[in-house]
């Protein structure tokens, strides 16, 4: 038996029919939405459909379902402002989670439990469902004080982000919809951050899935063949991975950069071969590299290319993902969309820390169209968990979020006309 999955009792009670009956009902509908099993490779989207179906009724706003891809649906949730001509704010967030291995987990990872200390376990508990939460949450206790703002405010969720977006925002950043919300300004998905401070996003590495094809000469594994694949695998591998520790060095001995500052690369896959005593005619080696935006692209490629050419003949490489964006967010004073969120962190205490974002998320979609991103998860005082086994989020800290997205809200939609609005 799981213990005190419910933090106090089993029974019913708290909105969403998450936990005992004094959860805070924010609480019992976040569990709620984490027992969704929307994890890939078959995430139950429908399941996340009919939620959001019930949230839109409860909230009082209209839904707009649009099929990006089949069986993809990006789902938007609108409260439209008392000036709708302008900019409005997009809080996006995707309903996908990655995959989990079960046996790592102290719980089951899909039941959300909530440990005596208030820790509340699941997939997507950081990456990203509590935002998805709280994003609702604090639309629901605004729109119940009444309050109302210049700006439309849409909620939107998004499928197929962890599996690259190619479903999700990527293809519906160039769709008719996309382009009728109007967009000015857009919250997206952060990381946790350890210490009190919290992380903010501001730009993306770009990320390149490169597959090294080397060819070489066949032959029976009993012999000394000569510019075989293998030898030429070895070579690239090397030059690829004495790179990888240049950047990893630099990452350690400097206290000015953070992992979105370098280049990280690592070895994924491997294949080749047919049988034990048959020297293959070619053998395949993967990478997956994250590039920051302070980087050459064409002459990261330049460097890929010389790597191939040393490491011998006729070796060619192909791209399963080739990021070229390299826009990013102004976090200058003088802009009026980082001058809203960073003055109303302040007001609330917060500690800010600006970062390239280390991995990859729907926001590198936003700013490649030409409009500001904010990476943004109000997660402190917690371990960085994305993807990780025993993911989780103190209840506390769930809840404090809410607030914080309670005062960001009002404070981004009531951004005054731009002069590009008048």
């Amino acid at each position: 038996m799981l213990p005190d999955q419910d933090g106090q009792n089993t029974g019913g009670g708290g909105r969403g029919g998450g936990g005992g009956a004094s959860e805070d009902p924010s609480t019992a509908l976040f569990r709620e939405y984490l027992r969704l099993k929307t994890v890939h490779p078959e995430p139950d989207y429908d399941a996340a459909l009919g939620f959001l179906g019930r949230i839109s009724e409860e909230l009082g706003l209209p839904m707009k379902k649009v099929e990006v891809c089949p069986g993809r649906v990006v789902t938007i949730l609108t409260w439209t402002g008392t000036n709708p001509a302008l900019k409005s704010i997009l809080l996006n967030s995707h309903t996908d989670v990655v995959p989990v291995y079960q046996e790592h987990w102290k719980y089951d990872a899909f039941a959300a439990v909530k440990d005596a200390e208030g820790n509340i376990y699941g997939r997507g508990s950081q990456d990203m469902k509590s935002v998805t939460i709280q994003y609702i949450e604090a639309v629901r206790h605004l729109k119940a004080a009444g309050k109302t703002f210049p700006r439309t405010i849409h909620l939107m969720f998004v499928p197929d982000e962890e599996v690259g977006g190619q479903k999700g925002m990527e293809t519906f950043i160039k769709h008719p919809e996309f382009q009728k919300l109007n967009v000015g300004f857009a919250l997206d998905e952060g990381l946790a951050n350890p210490s009190e401070a919290f992380t903010v996003f501001y730009g993306e590495r770009n990320p390149w899935w490169v597959t090294v094809r080397c060819p070489g000469s066949p032959g029976h594994g009993s012999r000394f063949v000569e510019n075989t694949a293998a030898e030429k695998l070895r070579r690239v591998i090397n030059l690829f991975l004495d790179f990888r520790e240049r950047e990893r060095q630099r990452l350690n001995m400097s206290e000015c950069f953070t992992l979105g500052d370098v280049t990280t690369v690592n070895m994924t896959m491997v294949n080749g071969g047919v049988a034990y005593n048959v020297i293959p005619a070619e053998m395949d080696v993967s990478f997956d590299i994250r590039i920051p935006p302070t980087v050459n692209l064409q002459e990261f490629e330049e460097q890929i290319k010389a790597w191939c050419k040393e490491a011998g003949d006729d070796i060619t490489y192909d791209f399963a993902q080739k990021g070229m964006n390299q826009k990013t967010t102004s976090t200058e004073d003088s802009d009026p969309w980082w001058s809203a969120f960073s003055s109303t962190c302040k007001s609330m205490n917060m500690t800010l820390k600006k970062e390239i974002f280390p991995a990859a998320t729907d926001s590198r979609f936003i700013r490649a169209v030409g409009l500001p991103a904010i990476g943004f998860s109000p997660i402190n005082r917690t371990p960085i968990l994305l993807h990780d086994h025993n993911e989780f989020i103190s209840e506390s800290v769930f809840l404090k979020g809410i607030h914080i997205y309670e005062t960001l809200i009002p404070a981004l939609a009531s951004v005054p006309a731009l002069s590009t609005e008048a």
